[in-house]
């Protein structure tokens, strides 16, 4: 079995990539090393911004937001509301965001 056997359509997500690249690359800061289309990301922390860095992040997921997305047939706001999950669990810790994977 390969991958489009599976239902994975690499062309499909590279196309994917292609499209929004340019959006995604107007929202990177400073420190960002790597494009997006990796597995993961590089990120350079600016060691003369702070004093003792600690780097804080975050991990959510959109939980049952998906299913009233589905209920209401709206699903504009899922990735947005992804993103602030991430973003205000990092700013109740009293850290600064500094980029999102």
């Amino acid at each position: 079995m390969d991958y489009r056997q599976s239902g994975v359509d690499i062309d499909a997500g590279n196309e994917t990539v292609r499209r929004i690249r340019s959006l995604a690359r107007a929202t990177f800061t400073p420190g960002v090393l790597s494009d997006i289309g990796s597995f993961g990301g590089l990120f350079r922390l600016d060691r003369d911004r702070y004093r003792d860095p600690v780097l804080v992040s975050s991990a959510d997921g959109v939980g049952t937001k998906l299913k009233v997305a589905f209920m209401t047939g709206r699903h504009d706001t899922v990735g947005a509301d992804l993103v602030n999950h991430c973003v205000n669990d990092i700013l109740v810790q009293g850290a600064e965001p500094l980029f999102f994977l």
